[in-house]
This record gives C-alpha cells, sequence and structure tokens, in this order.
C-alpha cells in the first residue's frame, strides 16, 4: 500500500479508526508535529473530534540525526538502550540532547497552539496520531506522557509502521490501529508517494482550521 499523501493516509486510517472506536466513545484525536498533523486533521473529521497536538521531540544520535536513540515530551524522556549501547553515545551528549529537546518542545507547543487552551484528555478516549513509526521511541514518550493526564483509553493510529515498533507500541498503548507494517521496513517515507516536510505553518493552519468547523465538518464561527 503506498499513500499519495498524509491527507490521503489520514482519510485512509479515519475509516479504520472509525470501524473500531467502541459504540458510545466520544474521542479527541490528537496529533505528533509536524507530520502527523495533516493525517491527524482527516482522522478528526472523519470522527467529528476535536483535534490538538502533542509535541515530542525525537532525540537524534550524534552525527546520525534521522535515527532516533530517544525522545522527550515534557518531562518524560524515553531512551533506546539498545541503541545507546550499540553506537556508544557518551552520557554527557544525552544530557544536552534532553534539554534541547525540552527546550524546543515548549517553544512549538506555544507556536502551534497559540492562546488556544490544551484540550483536557482526562478520562477521554484519546487517538494518538503520527505519520507513521520507524522505531517507535517518539510515538513511546507521548503514551508516556498522555498517561499522566489520565485518559480512559489511549489509541495509536498510525498509516504505517515497523513492526517491532507495532509490537513495543502495543505494550503501552490499549489500542493499535496500522494500516500497513510489512517485513522489512526500511523508513516511514517509503510508503508515500509525496512526503514533502510539513511546515510549521501548515500545523497552525490545520489546528485553526478544525477548531473553525463544527464536529460535522462544517464552517462555525470563531471568536
Amino acid at each position: 500500500m503506498a499513500f499519495a499523501n498524509r491527507s490521503d493516509a489520514g482519510r485512509r486510517l479515519g475509516m479504520e479508526v472509525e470501524r473500531r472506536i467502541l459504540p458510545g466513545e466520544t474521542p479527541m484525536v490528537l496529533a505528533l508535529p509536524r507530520g502527523g498533523v495533516p493525517v491527524g486533521y482527516e482522522v478528526a473529521l472523519k470522527l467529528h473530534a476535536p483535534l490538538d497536538v502533542l509535541v515530542v521531540r525525537k532525540l537524534g544520535a550524534p552525527g546520525h540525526e534521522e535515527l532516533a536513540i530517544g525522545a522527550v515530551s515534557g518531562e518524560v524522556v524515553v531512551l533506546d538502550p539498545d541503541i545507546l549501547v550499540s553506537l556508544r553515545v557518551p552520557e554527557t551528549y544525552v544530557e544536552y540532547a534532553i534539554q534541547q529537546a525540552r527546550a524546543e518542545a515548549t517553544r512549538l507547543a506555544a507556536q502551534y497552539r497559540g492562546a488556544r487552551p490544551t484540550l483536557n484528555a482526562r478520562g477521554q478516549t484519546v487517538v494518538l496520531v503520527d505519520d507513521g513509526a520507524a522505531t517507535g521511541s517518539t510515538m513511546q514518550a507521548a503514551i508516556d506522557l498522555l498517561r499522566r493526564q489520565g485518559p480512559a483509553r489511549v489509541i495509536v493510529a498510525l498509516p504505517t509502521a515497523s513492526q517491532p515498533a507495532v509490537h513495543k507500541l502495543s505494550q503501552r498503548a490499549d489500542q493499535v490501529i496500522c494500516l500497513e507494517s510489512p517485513p522489512g521496513f526500511v523508513s516511514v517515507g517509503e510508503h508515500y508517494v509525496d512526503f514533502t516536510p510539513t511546515t510549521n505553518e501548515e500545523v497552525c493552519r490545520l489546528l485553526k482550521r478544525r477548531q473553525s468547523l463544527s464536529p460535522d465538518g462544517s464552517s462555525v464561527a470563531v471568536s
């Protein structure tokens, strides 16, 4: 399965999530920026659900920023011990990377959300969305952070992910919905025809647009 772009992936994912939501559940959608927001926007439309962001910053390996050694969200830090050992990552580097990631996460959350209040996840069914997961470290940190808010149920929804990532996330989330998890998974981007990076401006625009729509997707006035 190849997705045309993140919006296409979100529409397909939204249909599957809707099918697997429990009767009577009224979920909220939290997307991981940046790439998860276009996906989460379509899922939120399909579920008639509110949309917000959960900012989690990946910790890149020294000299290989795309390889995650862990992730940070607020005070929650998730590290991959196998990668740390195999790459012999210095402890001083890890501490510095955590400090930098926390500062960036705080800045981005303020930029994306503006004056809008954070959605309250306590007692809610939360659908956590991203555009994919290679190692699962970023989503793992998101789940751990979200658990502190006391949601009723946490559903991870992904268009694509590696099999180890799905297994890892299944141990933390109440449910994992993944459209495709092929053997020999290499990267998230290989499953998209258009994997152009999502901009901060697009994240802000989609969050504002979802707020300006009623649950059924029609336009409403927003003060």
